[in-house]
């Protein structure tokens, strides 16, 4: 028999179901605490997300957008700087090296896993290059051996965007400790996320660990003095008191993904025109999106909303196709992967509290109209 209920591509109210007890508890308790920006909850929360991350540091601000931004403050980088990073992802990632005055340069994508070509930024690196941005696009890490390698050939920093890899391991290392600064979101959206905007910056580095604790508050250390330019970009005790709570399930959210997305492998093995996504050798990966390629994505997109299942194009254009970046001059053409991903890529439903009868519903509606 059909399954005859719509498939959202996700149900935060699923989720907040399971939880519900816990946190509305702690949210009360918060609200009678009267103390509701950077206390004890956030105090905590960095502790807890340090230890579950294995790093040394990590420090709540307001949102990933913010926390990529703190970086480049963080980092010095300005006007006459280059920080090299994807085409391909959401604009908040190009977007802080406009805001902190310096120029994105793009480096095309590798297909199979998304993410930045190690190779491509190599070729990128100028004498202005002052950083690079990899993104650990839909929850699979990039190659960060290749990439540590060349940053420490040409002495320059890297900036881990794991807003969408919140639990991804490289090797044997959490994402968002192998570089230089590691940058989250929890946005609703994301596999790791809060009630609104929160977002979390990790470093190895006690030096920049401080130096992010000031820049979040105003540049202050010490309450009205003020020591360099900062920002306010504070996570509120109610976000962090939830996000303690999700991250005791997160793991097994993690594991609930990987089920679902072997099943959609296992249904997609077969199929000559639908390309499921690589697992990369040496990356794990907690399919924050389950991302297939095919070619008339446009045409089945459709079709499954005839069929009640959302599905979501992540992302329709690449970032020096954008408006905002004409300016820089890029063909399209000169970044060939990333076009043929923002032409090709359909995101699938694969959030924990899925049924496998959902599941299955979807993948046999994408094998059948695949075929």
């Amino acid at each position: 028999m059909a399954l005859q209920s719509k498939v959202a591509l996700l149900d935060l109210k699923a989720q907040y179901a399971q939880i519900q007890d816990e946190v509305e508890a702690a949210v009360l308790e918060v609200l009678r605490s009267g103390w509701y920006v950077l206390g004890p909850n956030v105090k905590a929360f960095e502790e807890e997300a340090a230890k579950f991350l294995d790093l040394n540091h990590a420090i709540g601000c307001a949102n990933g957008s913010d926390a990529l931004y703190l970086s480049m403050l963080a980092l010095d980088i300005g006007p006459g700087d280059e920080v090299i990073t994807t085409p391909f992802s959401y604009i908040a990632t190009a977007e802080c090296i406009t805001q902190a005055g310096a120029k994105p340069v793009f480096a095309d994508i590798d297909l199979d896993s998304f993410n930045i070509d190690p190779q491509k930024i190599e070729e990128n690196i100028t004498e202005k290059t002052k950083a690079i941005i990899v993104v650990h696009l839909y929850g699979q890490a990039c190659d960060m051996d290749a990439i540590m390698a060349i940053a420490r050939r040409h002495d320059i920093k890297v900036i881990e965007d794991a807003a969408q890899a919140f639990g991804t391991r490289y090797k044997n290392q959490s994402v968002g400790a192998i570089g230089d600064i590691g940058t989250f979101s929890f946005y609703p959206t994301k596999n790791m996320s809060c009630a609104g905007d929160g977002g979390l910056l990790t470093t190895q580095s006690d030096e920049l660990a401080e130096k992010l604790r000031i820049i979040r508050a105003h540049g202050s250390s010490k309450r009205y003095y003020h020591d360099v330019l900062g920002v306010n970009s504070r996570l509120d005790e109610l976000q962090a008191a939830i996000l303690r709570i999700k991250l005791k399930y997160i793991a097994s959210w993690n594991s609930r993904r990987n089920e679902i997305a072997e099943i959609y492998n296992k249904k997609f093995a077969n199929l000559t025109k639908v390309i499921e996504p690589k697992l990369i050798e040496d990356s794990s990966h907690i399919y924050h999106q389950y991302s297939i390629r095919v070619e008339n994505r446009d045409e089945l997109k459709q079709k499954l909303a005839e069929r009640e299942i959302a599905s979501e194009i992540y992302y329709p254009l690449s970032m020096h196709e954008q408006k905002i970046y004409q300016d820089l001059a890029y063909k399209t053409e000169d970044l060939p992967n990333s076009h043929k991903a923002t032409k090709s890529v359909l995101c699938l439903p694969v959030y924990p509290e899925l049924t496998d009868e959902q599941v299955n519903f979807v993948a046999d509606s994408v094998v059948s109209l695949c075929q």
